[in-house]
């Protein structure tokens, strides 16, 4: 199992933490990383363009002039497709771009984001976000000196509201609860700042959702080697 070093928000060694290697160490699959960030940004879609179809846009529906005898083209109405103001065919209508990712792959690519994380040094462990008043300013300054100038995720197990009105208007920091965190939050932080107890919950929550071939296979690797 690797062993984290645990700082304080003084980014001062406090201590060290065991961490799973089926999550923290597992191979990085950049297949699974590039499904999961579609599928998220997928839902994130919001899916609201629209056009004006024919029956839609303004006008008479009344037909022009008669079907034979004047030498024109036949025509119905001044909304057709082919006039100037009139409708749009096979334009986009409102849709749902959110598809389902099955779930042993949003784990696989979480498992590979944490890894690739953490073996970058794009990890910080934190004993806690002990906060006892919401300061921004105060926080701001707290976390220059872990990243200055950086794009910082916030991983936590518990609702902290200190820590979430402290955080919300900082540029570049986000906040996410241990069990909302995402391998598109984890791919676009520069740092992550998690706490211990959010890392253990996501290291011993993922080592149990963790394919017993994949589980084995691996065993078998690291005794051959």
């Amino acid at each position: 199992m690797p062993k984290v070093e645990v700082v304080d928000l003084n980014n001062k060694r406090v201590g060290e933490v065991e961490l799973a290697d089926a999550v923290f160490s597992a191979p990085v699959n950049e297949a699974l990383l590039y499904e999961a960030v579609r599928h998220y940004l997928a839902g994130k879609r919001a899916g609201t363009h629209k056009v004006k179809t024919r029956h839609e846009v303004a006008g008479s529906g009344k037909k022009l002039w008669k079907q034979k005898g004047t030498g024109r083209a036949r025509m119905g109405s001044v909304r057709s497709p082919l006039w100037r103001h009139g409708g749009t065919v096979h334009g986009p209508v409102p849709r749902d771009y959110s598809y389902k990712l099955p779930r042993k792959m949003q784990l696989g690519a979480l498992r590979s984001a944490l890894s690739a994380k953490l073996a970058d040094g794009g990890i910080k462990v934190v004993s806690g976000f002990d906060l006892s008043t919401p300061k921004t300013k105060a926080f701001a300054s707290t976390l220059k000196g872990f990243a200055n100038n950086r794009k910082v995720l916030l991983v936590d197990s518990v609702d902290n509201l200190n820590l979430e009105l402290s955080a919300r208007n900082i540029e570049g920091v986000q906040l996410v609860r241990s069990h909302e965190v995402h391998p598109y939050h984890l791919l676009g932080a520069t740092l992550i700042l998690v706490s211990q107890a959010a890392a253990t919950k996501l290291s011993d929550a993922l080592a149990k959702s963790v394919p017993a071939s994949a589980s084995s296979s691996g065993n078998k690797a690291g005794g051959e080697a």
